[in-house]
């Protein structure tokens, strides 16, 4: 069976924070271990990129992609010059890996569950490869599949034709070149109605676009932009423009606290601080904790 170390036998839950800035609070932690400690009821919505299983950000994966080479991650050829950001092979997981990632979000779930205010939603970056993973394994953990948000974008995933037989069949890639990204959408069932879950909590829908227009499950996007990139230095950052629309939506009356405990660099956080929320992150990674320092001030003003 493939080895998953879990990260929580070296680095703590924190009490205080490591970095505060406007709204914003970020915790170096190990994020189910932070979990347990938080008070039942006090987050109102949850926006996250976490790791798959943490499969790949795992120390010696992120040693192989801090290096440029090895292991799980793929890093794209350069185009037109400029270099592409790395990716996840996610092809070459395991069936030992799969079930890891079931794992992991099923413990994840149950972990987040207490600390939701009912009615809360979770959104969670997925992609189609794992995507009915992280669903279901949240949906055992006692959280409601709401559907999805498509992020419509096209990424460097899939297109490409037989590995070492490209002269041989031109006409034919692996799969599909990937043009969206799934965000699975969950929430804690509400206490009562709808109405009444909103009036006593804060939360149980997602908020309007405006009187007009509701918020939609399909948001055209493009990738994360080259500034944003060189503020915040993480392989998976998602671009500030779809963010601050997912992190808006999260908390229907734009009350309580929006919550990212796979934080990265910090771009949910940021996200939050534009749309005048107060925000809670948790990252394990002290190299991504000192990258957020700088960088969610940056996010925030961009």
């Amino acid at each position: 069976m493939t080895e998953h170390p879990h990260p929580s036998e070296s680095v703590p839950a924190a009490q205080q924070p490591a970095f505060q800035y406007g709204r914003a609070q970020l915790f170096h932690a190990d994020a189910l271990a932070w979990l347990r400690e938080q008070p039942a009821n006090s987050v109102h919505g949850v926006v996250t990129d976490p790791p798959y299983g943490l499969v790949e950000y795992t120390p010696a994966q992120q040693r192989k992609l801090r290096a440029g080479r090895g292991g799980v991650w793929r890093i794209p050829p350069s185009y037109d010059g400029r270099p592409r950001s790395p990716l996840p092979r996610f092809t070459t997981l395991t069936e030992d890996d799969l079930a890891y990632i079931a794992h992991f979000f099923r413990n994840f779930g149950k972990a987040v569950l207490p600390v939701l205010a009912p009615g809360a939603h979770v959104i969670v970056a997925a992609n189609p490869l794992v995507s009915y993973l992280v669903s279901a394994a949240l949906s055992d953990a006692g959280l409601e599949r709401r559907g999805e948000i498509v992020r419509l974008v096209t990424t460097m995933r899939g297109g490409d034709r037989p590995k070492n037989a490209h002269d041989e069949f031109p006409d034919v890639s692996v799969m599909a070149r990937s043009m969206w990204e799934p965000w699975v959408v969950c929430r804690k069932p509400v206490d009562g109605t709808v109405a009444a879950n909103l009036r006593k909590w804060k939360t149980g829908g997602l908020r309007r676009i405006s009187a007009d227009q509701p918020f939609g499950d399909v948001i055209k996007s493009a990738p994360t932009r080259a500034l944003e990139r060189k503020i915040a230095r993480h392989p998976s950052l998602k671009p500030q423009d779809f963010m601050r629309q997912v992190v808006r939506a999260v908390l229907p009356l734009g009350e309580g606290v929006v919550l990212d405990p796979f934080a990265g660099s910090g771009s949910t956080l940021a996200a939050a601080n534009v749309v005048g929320y107060d925000s809670i992150g948790v990252e394990i990674d002290e190299t991504y904790v000192d990258v957020a320092r700088t960088a969610i001030p940056q996010l925030t003003a961009c």
